[in-house]
């Protein structure tokens, strides 16, 4: 079947029940999943589904309207800083009290709504209150990543929609339906770890091949002197930083349009803006980390296969074979110490001038 739900690639069974939810709407949703399994997507999606009179067809001008952003009865409210404020959470509610302009609902978006259990003043009590008694043809779409204990009462007021992480192959379709070669799309996929907003960022990431083919090189330009393992080290800390320049530059462009949004709206700038920013860095730390497990991975692919080589050795009969095995098995075991040490917070440098002295004696 062909419709508007046939771009939520990979997540069958999520499908399956918005189709059914589709045919008789309650007024809320929360869609629920892991990071970068889409679940903006998958509301935007659902809003198309719901406006449309064959319940999702995809080629109607409500179907174009919702998928395209341009239909005002569908908002999307963003919230300014690092959590959801009373006074956003308010005017999501004055949105919800609009009667639609079209014949449909009127529909309102939140993503990560968990974050209106954080800050000074949690703002989930006022979400809470909205959902208890919206209008007829108002319907809450929501999104949270995580589910704290504390969103329990809203999640109630809410049919849970659970998404799944995403394959590679799930990614690579994705990607190339975006208009991406299949090469670079499998290239991407394999580096995203099942997170799609970083397989998006990569497809612009022209060293993403470079830095790859840097990290299966190290087993054979590692030559037993502290000085090339410093090199080494040191050459993998300046890709990382070359690799967050399609992230930053993202993050401007986003920003820049928020700028331009609120001037439109008389305002001199864009409110809680070090809070953006500062949501921004964190952003970019865990894209860091992500990237770091790309490589380590990368690497312990690489000392497989030179594993799986010295086996074929040793089935010929040759007398160095059981000991290459065994110091590549010793040097997968140092790649999966150091992949651990990335859930603590330690220095990027010193972890990998670490792992490359240690690779280096064995």
């Amino acid at each position: 079947m062909t419709d508007v739900f046939s771009r939520l690639v990979g997540q069958h069974q999520a499908v399956t029940l918005l189709r059914q939810y589709v045919q008789h709407p309650v007024h809320a949703y929360l869609f629920t999943g892991p990071v970068g399994s889409s679940l903006h997507d998958a509301v935007v999606t659902f809003a198309a589904a719901l406006q449309c009179r064959e319940h999702g067809c995809g080629v109607c001008e409500s179907c174009r309207l919702v998928l395209s952003g341009n239909d005002p009865d569908v908002v999307v409210l963003e919230r300014s800083g690092l959590s959801w404020r009373v006074d956003e959470i308010r005017e999501a509610e004055k949105v919800s009290r609009r009667r639609p302009l079209g014949a449909g609902y009127q529909i309102v978006i939140l993503d990560e709504v968990e974050l209106t259990t954080t800050g000074p003043s949690p703002s989930a009590a006022a979400l809470l209150k909205s959902l208890e008694e919206p209008p007829p043809r108002t319907i809450f779409l929501l999104t949270a990543e995580d589910v704290p204990g504390a969103l329990d009462t809203i999640v109630s007021r809410c049919v849970e929609v659970r998404l799944k992480s995403l394959s590679e192959g799930d990614l690579v379709e994705i990607l190339v339906a975006d208009g991406v070669s299949h090469e670079v799309a499998q290239l991407c996929a394999a580096a995203a770890g099942g997170n799609l907003r970083r397989a998006r960022v990569l497809v612009g990431d022209a060293t993403l091949s470079s830095r790859l083919d840097r990290w299966r090189s190290v087993p054979t330009r590692l030559t037993g002197t502290a000085a090339k393992s410093a090199e080494l080290a040191s050459e993998i800390v300046s890709a990382l930083n070359d690799a967050l320049a399609p992230l930053v530059q993202l993050q401007d462009e986003e920003l820049e349009r928020r700028v331009s949004e609120a001037r439109a709206m008389g305002h001199r700038s864009v409110a809680n803006r070090k809070e953006i920013e500062a949501q921004y860095k964190r952003e970019q730390r865990r894209f860091r980390i992500d990237e770091l497990r790309f490589g380590l991975s990368a690497l312990t692919g690489a000392y497989r296969e030179r594993m799986l080589s010295s086996l074929d050795d040793r089935v010929r009969g040759e007398v160095r074979s059981e000991q290459r095995v065994d110091a590549a098995l010793r040097a997968i075991d140092v790649v999966a110490e150091t992949s651990r040490r990335l859930s603590s917070n330690v220095d990027e440098t010193l972890l990998l001038h670490d792992l490359m002295l240690s690779l280096m004696t064995i």
